[in-house]
């Protein structure tokens, strides 16, 4: 992949030379370097990104009614995370009793 020196926009190839969509700027491709350029197959995989998990015995606990139908517990552990696009934050809850898992809504 290669990015326009003038805008940073993504460029495609056209022959011999690299071109801007954006701002159409031209610049000669160079084999040795398109040679290190990596590819998906190279690239490592890390695996998944950490979830949150709001388990029993994690955070603080609070008085708030557990939903599940077949538990009367009041009592939750609660604990705050990031919303995905950093947004805001969301209050995951787990049951005391039955370990049930809820949010906020």
């Amino acid at each position: 992949m290669q990015f326009c020196s003038e805008c940073g926009s993504i460029m495609h190839t056209a022959g011999d030379t690299w071109v801007c969509r954006s701002c159409e700027h031209e610049e000669p491709r160079d084999a040795n370097a398109e040679a290190a350029m990596s590819i998906q197959d190279g690239q490592r995989d890390d695996g998944a990104p950490a979830v949150a998990d709001a388990t029993h015995g994690a955070g603080e606990t609070m008085q708030e009614p557990c939903p599940a139908d077949d538990c009367d517990s009041d009592r939750a552990h609660y604990e705050m995370m990031p919303k995905p696009g950093g947004s805001y934050e969301v209050r995951l809850f787990t049951c005391v009793e039955c370990g049930h898992k809820w949010r906020d809504s």
